[in-house]
């Protein structure tokens, strides 16, 4: 049965009453199976370290008490969130899940109720987390299962009805034990005060006689745990299929939605088509009608309605007008602000350049440092040299101008309004407008010359 929970940031709100909640994340484990020098938590998926998502999730729930248990890699680990707001609790040394538990408490308010989530199971969404939080009784336990299609290893979950009356470890189980596919996943919610009694005890005894309930997760794939590389990879691509059914939803078109990777925040508009083997990282926004092409990697940019990219650029910290075409093969690097109807072609980089409506850079060209004005054209492998080996320089391209092939613009330089600069030159001084400018040496011919030969 769907649940439907608001929240506020008061609390999570259940029959009129504000509850407010305390999210635990437990993150302070090694992870020897990982073979990293990474901190478990800190594993990258989609871009971002696991504790992430799982700290998103906590939010998204609007928790007014989040405390992450930390232990292994410990300042690495906190200096990965400098700012969030967030408790730390550190787990010196490694003694267990109640142990770690404790270690949080001090600073969890008794009237909360108290969600426990781990920081190496990063695919639970809000919406299972709300149907727990949605529950009948809040000073009852609700445990988080699942079904499994192979429960080896795993605590059976037994159950009468809506209660949970037992939670089998695969050791105990009996044979028809073993064959129950729902399993204990971990993830609990109980009332505040009382779980700081038992982790008191740390006493598998439930005296107080409170109801246990069972609330099931959507899928296995929600609740897995990411202990090596494999299982990280295969939450990889669980994580990628879920972020690309929600962009098909809303009306996104993928050649192969298997073929898409998404680090980040992807933004589209409508009828945006993105082809194989693209990746967006960062925040990524595309207008309506924006067509990316096969094999590009777009990083914290926005692009405008109609853009087109042709295959393999590479785009980060940029943003382009309406109907611009890049590419294939172009760079765009952070600063390059491109108006409307701009064309970039083959093999150009622009760098912390502003470049105005229907200019071109066909082929072949850098251009770092500058502001080019309306309707400029670019010729083929023209440079603007705007580093002296020591000190940034700017280039001034007025509006019209047209800049012929093989051009070198030492900067700092400016080129008139409408100016022509020839082919071929080496422009160190500033260029007047509406005249042909160029700098070329003498051409001649060295008669008797012969071409150097291998010595025998």
């Amino acid at each position: 049965m769907a649940t439907e929970v608001a929240v506020s940031s008061a609390g999570v709100f259940h029959g009129g009453l504000a509850l407010d909640l305390s999210v635990i994340i437990l993150a302070a484990g090694q992870g020897t199976r990982m073979r990293s020098e990474l901190p478990k938590v800190l594993q990258p998926l989609a871009g971002r370290p696991l504790l992430a998502h799982v700290l998103d999730c906590a939010h998204e729930l609007q928790a007014s008490d989040i405390c992450v248990v930390y232990g292994h890699g410990a300042e690495e680990v906190r200096a990965t969130f400098p700012s969030a707001v967030i408790r730390w609790a550190l787990q010196a040394q490694q003694l267990g899940t109640g142990h770690a538990m404790l270690q949080a408490m001090p600073g969890t308010p008794e009237a909360n109720r108290v969600l426990v989530l781990f920081g190496d199971v990063p695919l639970l969404t809000a919406s299972t987390l709300g149907s727990m939080l949605d529950a009948e009784q809040p000073d009852d336990v609700l445990v988080l299962t699942v079904d499994m299609e192979d429960p080896t290893g795993y605590g059976r979950i037994i159950r009468d009805g809506d209660a949970v009356t037992g939670i089998v470890e695969e050791k105990d189980a009996s044979v028809s034990q073993k064959e129950i596919a729902e399993i204990n996943t971990g993830v609990m919610l109980c009332p505040g005060a009382r779980l700081k009694k038992w982790l008191g005890r740390l006493s598998n005894d439930n005296a107080d006689g409170v109801a246990v309930h069972g609330v099931k997760a959507k899928n296995q794939v929600e609740v897995m745990g990411i202990n090596d590389k494999k299982q990280l990879a295969e939450a990889e691509r669980a994580l990628q299929a879920r972020l690309v059914d929600e962009l098909m939803s809303e009306g996104v078109g993928f050649a192969d939605p298997a073929r898409v990777d998404i680090r980040g925040k992807l933004t589209c508009g409508k009828d945006v088509f993105i082809d194989v083997n693209a990746v967006f990282e960062g925040e990524v926004t595309l207008g309506d009608g924006v067509r990316i092409e096969s094999n590009n990697v777009i990083r914290d940019s926005v692009l405008g309605t109609g853009v087109v990219v042709h295959p393999n650029c590479h785009i980060e910290g940029a943003t382009a007008g309406d109907d611009c075409e890049i590419g294939p093969f172009a760079r765009l690097r952070p600063g390059a602000e491109l108006a409307v109807n701009v064309k970039v072609g083959n093999f150009v980089e622009i760098k912390k350049s502003n470049v105005a409506a229907g200019s071109k850079v066909n082929h072949l060209t850098y251009i770092g440092d500058s502001e080019i004005g309306v309707n400029v054209n670019v010729g083929a492998g023209t440079i603007t040299c705007n580093y002296d080996g020591a000190n940034k320089h700017q280039t001034r391209i007025g509006d019209g101008a047209f800049i012929g092939s093989g051009v070198n613009l030492v900067a700092p330089v400016e080129i008139g309004k409408g100016a022509t600069i020839g082919a071929g030159s080496t422009i160190s001084k500033d260029a007047p407008a509406d005249q042909l400018t160029l700098e070329r040496s003498k051409q001649i011919t060295v008669k008797g010359w012969n071409r150097p030969t291998k010595k025998s």
